[in-house]
């Protein structure tokens, strides 16, 4: 009778070891009830809540205003947009062009009788109504300023080895400050960007878009200045397209450069959409000031670091203003539609309705704060406060209606402080689960592995199927959603699958475990406990693997670390509000669905945004990828598109991943990204979503080639070249073009700039649109052998104002370039990539084709008088090529017929549409 009046055991398992009706409730309520349906609505609730932070991140815009609605201090895009049509509708408008010419040269170009024609400028016409126009107490000067000739000489980044010459280019600039404080004239800030485009298009996004916010800007501001403490300078550039040297002329040439506290640029890596900061500081003054008052904020750190480990292959003026001028600021650009970028189709069409209303507002309102600012006059022009060190700051913007900023020295203590928590408390829970708990760890970490080799091998293995199913490099250009379906199934399968693995090592080493602890005595309990269990350690292994990357990120203070700060605090702070115990007696229950909506949330909010569109401009840059067209492999594009978005499934989805292995959905939603991933291969297998459109072009090239570079052939050859910097052969556009191409990687040819590893040539009726009087020569004027060997040259581009000249740099220590009696790169240090120096050189109309150049031999050369024979190689000593922008008659037939998914591509190093090749052997 005692021992049935014993109050009954406080402890569960006890109480689950007694009646068979107890056990059954404690198995149930430690049984997950996830069905098939809670978890298909969970999938669709994430995905749904990424979409629409991408949306209010990147994609809605406010509406444009009127001039009326603005007012005369406001933005309108209305009117800024009839800057963009008339700007765009000049066509392509190069250095050197016509067109640049009736968009940037002002009165002193014609006669007065010439006043009303449509030949005057047109940026230094609406530039002097903003002065005729401005408030009675602002001043405003407009400046045509006109440069000679200069040389931008880079260190860092794309132009590393290489020498940029420039001669005879048109600015025009704008001051505007308040009438009655000349002191406002000596702190200044600078806004800037380019008019001129490059020859493949007529620039709608790059830049017209960017001068005509300038313009609206500096109307707006002609009614605000009267109030400033510093000026405001509008510069609008030519010849950044050839290698930044408008901003470079600026800088080094223009009395109020030396004014200039901080610099402001504004470009376009495509067209439309809202323009984001993609680079910012050194000093973080600009980007706080911008983030205090802007309407509508966009930016992110994370481009900043892309940029600046040129990872993107690009550059800006802002790297001028940095480097040259020491100063400090924002970058910013339009990303929408990257894959149009420098071709026909970077369209007014495309040019979304609220892109330059964003941009206005927000530039206005940083405008209005800074230059009313005194904290200005305090920052020199090296952009560094004279009593402070620079402190870079890390930033981002969330749904576009909030930006955060913080220095540098705070991340790192904040970055240190949670991971040192993090550590810590990983240290507690080992310590109380002793050995088992330690062992568990280090499974979890194989699990994390196991995930990453199969999500990555998954996803690899389908970007080879790709590339053997469809007939283009990039069957998903078009339409970027393709790749969910492409890559992301089979990532997120490989994923699924590895950390399955995981879960079965996991859950027998914790069987094992609790075997011989013996607390359990019902068997279906202790399963279902070691599953729960194994399931807690996989959520447990999203947690460790952020960690991981929050520590390298803080160590090397890379600003966008603060991905893994927010992925790790957040999941942290969820699991141990709602799941967490500090007694290791309790046993484990199944992990809430609360639990992971709250950690995902701030994930989600803070970062999906950033990484969708991450995603869309890699795909979108494809189209151009590689230096050399024909260098790279077809499959690379696909398999650098499926590395990036397995690492995306494995870091954003650990947390989800083990939620579905104890559920009931789980073979549904592997049957649902099968049928995704065959319902995307079959959709490129039949063509129905084509890889190329009129919109999204394939990035070609046709050049005709005067080649006069065979020693063995007293005439010049001639041919026009057909090649692609988009990856994948040109058979399908040979055959629509029906020109008698011969296509291979025997047709190599080297352009100076790059080299072109497989392309098509035409030799037929090449013979005319040229003549003997544009092939460019060299002469030796003197050869001074000895110890120090130096020798003169003369080069002659004859027609050509643009032109690229290699110099090999194993057999040239030095040397000296001057045109029209003037020294355009003097003696110094010259920076080499693979063996050569590179110059290139743009000019307008009146720009010199005579250059004298003096190269002083290296002490190792090979050509010097006490080598042996045997050591004079019959290398090149010079390189040369010139372009002309003229289309001959075959070019032109060729041209015609290029495919509609073709578009010509033009860039700084790339050649136009008339090119010729001259070297000039060592053994002179």
């Amino acid at each position: 009778m005692r021992q049935r009046n014993r109050p009954p055991p406080r402890n569960p398992v006890a109480a689950a070891a007694s009646p068979a009706s107890s056990e059954a409730a404690v198995l149930r309520s430690h049984t997950p009830n996830r069905s098939g349906y809670v978890m298909l609505s969970l999938f669709a609730v994430i995905v749904y809540g990424s979409w629409s932070v991408y949306q209010y991140q990147y994609v809605d815009l406010p509406a444009p205003l009127t001039a009326e609605q603005a007012g005369k201090r406001g933005f309108s895009e209305v009117e800024a947009m009839e800057h963009v049509k008339v700007l765009a509708g000049l066509g392509p408008h190069q250095v050197g062009s016509d067109a640049l010419d009736l968009g940037v040269k002002g009165l002193t170009e014609y006669e007065d009788a010439n006043r009303d024609s449509e030949l005057l400028s047109y940026v230094a016409t609406a530039a002097d109504k903003i002065k005729n126009t401005s408030h009675w107490e602002v001043e405003v000067e407009v400046d045509h300023f006109h440069v000679t000739s200069g040389a931008n000489i880079l260190q860092n980044g794309l132009f590393r080895g290489k020498s940029l010459v420039y001669a005879d280019l048109d600015h025009i600039v704008l001051r505007l400050s308040p009438k009655y404080s000349s002191e406002a004239k000596e702190n200044a800030i600078l806004v800037s960007s380019h008019i001129d485009t490059v020859f493949s298009t007529g620039g709608a996004g790059d830049c017209s878009s960017c001068v005509a916010v300038m313009l609206e800007l500096a109307r707006g501001i002609s009614q605000w200045a009267h109030g400033f403490k510093n000026s405001v300078i509008f510069l609008f550039n030519t010849g950044e397209e050839e290698g930044l040297d408008g901003a470079h002329s600026f800088m080094t040439q223009h009395p109020w450069s030396y004014t200039i506290r901080m610099a402001i640029d504004l470009e376009a890596m495509g067209i439309g959409g809202k323009s984001g900061i993609f680079q910012a500081g050194p000093d973080p003054l600009a980007i706080e000031n911008f983030a205090l008052v802007a309407k509508y904020p966009s930016g992110n750190i994370i481009g900043q670091d892309l940029f600046s480990s040129g990872i993107i292959k690009s550059a800006t003026d802002f790297q001028v203003y940095k480097e040259i001028g020491g100063l400090s600021g924002l970058d910013f650009a339009y990303t929408d539609h990257t894959a149009v970028y420098h071709t026909k189709n970077d369209k007014l069409e495309l040019l979304k309705a609220g892109s330059l209303q964003h941009l206005g507002e927000n530039m206005l309102a940083f405008l209005l704060h800074t230059a009313s600012s005194s904290t200005l006059a305090k920052v020199e022009g090296s952009g560094v406060p004279k009593d402070i060190a620079p402190d870079p700051a890390v930033y981002f913007d969330i749904l576009g209606m909030y930006m955060v900023v913080y220095r540098q020295g705070f991340a790192n203590m904040l970055h240190n402080s949670v991971a040192m928590q993090s550590l810590l408390i990983w240290t507690m829970s080992l310590f109380m689960g002793g050995y088992p708990a330690a062992f568990s760890l280090l499974l979890s970490c194989l699990s994390v592995i196991i995930m990453w080799i199969f999500s990555l091998g998954f996803s690899v293995i389908a970007a080879f199927t790709l590339s053997s199913v469809s007939s283009s490099a990039l069957p998903y250009l078009s339409n970027p959603w393709l790749v969910i379906g492409l890559f992301g199934s089979p990532s997120f399968l490989g994923a699924l699958a590895g950390q399955h693995i995981g879960f079965l090592i996991l859950k027998r080493y914790i069987s094992g475990v609790e075997s011989k602890r013996e607390r359990i005595s019902s068997p279906s309990l202790r399963a279902s406990i070691v599953k729960l269990e194994a399931e807690r350690w996989l959520f447990k292994s999203g947690v460790l693997q952020w960690l991981v990357l929050l520590v390298l990120g803080s160590y090397y203070k890379v600003g966008s670390s603060f991905l893994a700060l927010i992925w790790l605090a957040s999941p942290v702070f969820a699991y141990g509000f709602l799941e967490a115990t500090l007694s290791p007696a309790r046993l484990p229950k199944p992990l809430k669905l609360a639990t992971l909506l709250l950690a995902l949330s701030a994930p989600i909010l803070v970062s999906v945004g950033a990484i969708i569109r991450l995603l869309e401009s890699v795909i979108g840059n494809l189209v151009r990828f590689g230096r050399d067209p024909g260098g790279t492999p077809e499959w690379m594009g696909n398999v650098i598109v499926a590395v990036l978005v397995a690492g995306v499934v494995c870091l954003t989805m650990v947390y989800l991943l083990s939620y579905v292995h104890l559920a009931g959905a789980k073979t549904s939603v592997i049957q649902a990204a099968l049928a995704l991933f065959a319902l995307s291969i079959a959709a490129v297998w039949s063509g129905a979503i084509p890889a190329y459109t009129n919109e999204y072009a394939r990035a070609v090239h046709v050049v005709h080639v005067v080649d006069t570079r065979n020693p063995e052939k007293q005439e010049p050859s001639s041919y026009v070249s057909l090649f692609s910097f988009t990856p994948g052969k040109l058979e399908r556009e040979d055959e629509h073009i029906k020109e008698d191409f011969e296509c291979g990687e025997d047709k190599t040819l080297d352009f100076v700039t790059f080299s072109v590893k497989y392309g098509c040539r035409s030799y037929n009726d090449s013979g005319s649109g040229w003549s003997d009087s544009d092939v460019p020569t060299f002469q030796i004027n003197a050869d001074t052998i000895s110890e120090n060997r130096v020798t003169e040259v003369s080069v002659d581009t004859k027609v050509a104002k643009r032109w690229a000249l290699a110099i090999n740099t194993e057999e040239i220590e030095d040397f000296k370039l001057t045109g029209d009696s003037e020294e355009l790169i003097g003696l110094g240090k010259k920076s080499t990539a693979d063996g050569w120096h590179v110059i290139q050189f743009c000019g307008g109309k009146n720009a010199p084709t005579k250059f004298i150049l003096v190269l002083h031999w290296a002490g190792n050369s090979t050509q010097l008088p006490d080598k042996p024979d045997g050591q004079k190689e019959g290398n090149f000593l010079l390189k040369l090529r010139t372009d002309v922008n003229r289309v001959t008659p075959k070019a032109d037939s060729i041209l015609k017929k290029l495919p509609p998914w073709c578009a010509i591509f033009g860039k700084s190093t790339s050649p136009f549409t008339l090119s010729f090749l001259a070297n000039l052997p060592i053994d002179i």
